[in-house]
């Protein structure tokens, strides 16, 4: 079977591809000069992280299905391999860039495996919640990074909160006429993407800061440029390292591999909700692997799907991945004739460009949204961002994840049931169970609003032995509705077991209405239908409830 390929381009029409070139050239203007401070804090060449713009985007847009994320350089990742790789060669040496390359091999290597056994489904634990507060938290942890360059204040860490404390223990080093030139460009970006949304503000300001640096010298007055930059294109070769050296670069590629996924599927599905798309994150992962695998190959990094340069993107105008392909073209025409230019663009500019980006992930509307229909989910949006901003987005989306998964399990362990009582015309509804409801004299008609397993299989013995023990009369018959349960463990299997036996011993009958096909697959397994009878398991509430009183069934519909 043929290959699908180009997935996160097509379709393409004239007006598309029009639109997602234009994007494409803009997002090149404001990406290349952030991918050379990303190969800054890889301890790479300068222009490694330039190779990471081109051949990278190139393979996730072939293999890839998103039509959003941009795969390059990424702060979060180059942290990684770097603390470990600077302890066995020197940053920037023909070693180092080795070393790095069989990283990115690595790293491709796993997310290969991932997609050979499909472990894309792992994203679908990153809820609409979750995405809200990490794109949040991404926001605010750039927006506060972009401050160094912006006000000219050296950082010294990548801590959000160590960077704030920097800037406040040097105010007084503030150099003011970065901040002026920073202040302008934010301020026109801001006002034209009001006034003129389609105009390429950020690209007039980086040719602008350009043209400005290399004329009046800003260097010489103290203003911060990026200085120079090698070109000519990559040289594709295999990444030589010895067998131990690979052994030991194992866990940094796992340690990727795991923020490359996470971090990857939280944007990818984050843009794609924003525009009603389907995610396909195990095609994804098969991008994903493809990019770092040309990265190892031409001699760059890791790459990952970075939320901030995906943000720039859709903010520039791209729908899909034609944009990334245009920008790896731009990319091409730097390396080979303008790469020299490079060296004048004012760090502030490129730091204001990347500021308003920040600022547009910081979604306070929808936190507003969210907190107005559950103040739980509220607290997890803010945990989340609170997360990235603390201890960084590697950590942050895990963290996350993690809380997303305990909420979850939260309620499967504490699940809502309820009793069906009578309302004042006489019709059953059903009401948080509480001891001392009865449905009707003799019978308790209770729900039960999860599948039960070890975890909570205790507390589905107990609350039905509060209802009995709290009932004013006493019970005769116990009517289960099972319509939420369609899984029994083997330890719940017990204790259903027990608790029918037990009721059974004590004059209580045990009927279950609404089983599913499922559910009586397990309570065959489990042993539980011959201790409650087969003929005790009903498919409908209806004809459970006939059985205890023909009469009765007409309420079964409550």
């Amino acid at each position: 079977m043929a290959l699908d390929l180009f997935r996160g381009v097509r379709p393409l029409t004239r007006a598309s591809a029009l639109r997602d070139a234009k994007a494409g050239v803009m997002l090149a203007s404001m990406n290349i000069p952030q991918l050379l401070g990303y190969a800054r804090i890889a301890g790479m060449p300068a222009v490694t992280g330039i190779y990471t713009g081109f051949l990278p985007l190139i393979a996730f847009a072939l293999f890839g299905a998103s039509r959003h994320l941009v795969v390059a350089a990424d702060s979060a990742t180059a942290t990684i391999f770097a603390s470990k790789l600077s302890t066995m060669a020197s940053p920037a040496s023909a070693e180092y860039v080795a070393l790095a390359g069989m990283t990115a091999l690595l790293t491709a290597a796993t997310l290969l495996l991932a997609r050979i056994f499909k472990l894309g489904f792992l994203a679908d634990f990153l809820s609409r919640t979750v995405l809200v507060g990490f794109l949040t938290g991404v926001g605010m942890q750039v927006g506060v990074a972009m401050l160094g360059d912006m006000l000219g204040i050296p950082f010294t860490s990548r801590r959000t909160v160590l960077q704030i404390k920097q800037i406040v223990l040097q105010f007084n080093a503030i150099h003011w006429q970065t901040l002026a030139i920073s202040a302008l460009v934010v301020a026109t970006i801001l006002i034209f993407k009001r006034l003129r949304p389609g105009w390429p503000v950020p690209l007039f300001a980086v040719v602008g800061g350009i043209a400005a640096s290399a004329s009046f010298d800003f260097a010489g007055h103290g203003i911060a440029i990026t200085g120079p930059v090698a070109g000519g294109l990559p040289h594709i070769a295999f990444p030589a390292v010895d067998w131990f050296q690979m052994v030991d670069l194992l866990q940094v590629a796992a340690s990727c591999f795991v923020i490359i996924v996470a971090q990857s599927a939280a944007t990818s599905r984050a843009f794609a909700e924003k525009y009603g798309e389907r995610v396909d994150e195990d095609r994804n992962l098969l991008g994903l692997a493809a990019a770092n695998a040309t990265a190892a190959f031409s001699g760059a990094f890791v790459v990952n799907g970075s939320p901030t340069q995906t943000a720039m993107g859709e903010q520039a105008g791209a729908r899909s991945q034609f944009a990334q392909l245009v920008f790896a073209g731009v990319v091409v025409i730097v390396l080979l004739f303008l790469s020299n230019w490079l060296q004048y663009l004012p760090r502030c500019v490129l730091a204001a460009i990347v500021f308003t980006i920040a600022v547009g992930l910081v979604h306070i509307g929808q936190l507003i949204d969210i907190r107005a229909e559950s103040r739980g989910e509220f607290r997890l949006a803010v945990v989340t961002a609170v997360s990235v901003v603390v201890i960084g987005v590697e950590n942050g989306i895990l963290i996350a994840i993690g809380l997303s998964l305990l909420r979850h399990v939260r309620h499967s362990y504490r699940p809502h049931t309820m009793v069906l009582m009578p309302n004042e015309e006489g019709r059953w509804m059903p009401v948080p169970a509480q001891a001392g409801q009865m449905t009707s004299p003799g019978m308790i008609v209770y729900r039960f609003g999860a599948d039960l397993f070890y975890a909570n299989d205790h507390f589905f013995v107990d609350d039905i032995r509060r209802l009995i023990d709290g009932a004013p009369t006493p019970v005769k018959w116990l009517v289960i509705d099972a319509a939420a349960i369609t899984d029994v463990d083997y330890s719940a299997g017990r204790s259903v077991n027990e608790l029918c036996e037990s009721l059974r011993n004590s004059g209580v009958k045990v009927i279950f209405g609404r089983v599913n096909r499922y559910l009586r697959a397990d309570m065959d397994r489990h042993g539980i239908t011959p201790v409650v009878g087969a003929e005790n398991l009903y498919t409908t509430l209806h004809e459970a409830l006939a059985a205890v009183h023909p009469e009765l069934g007409e309420h079964a519909d409550a």
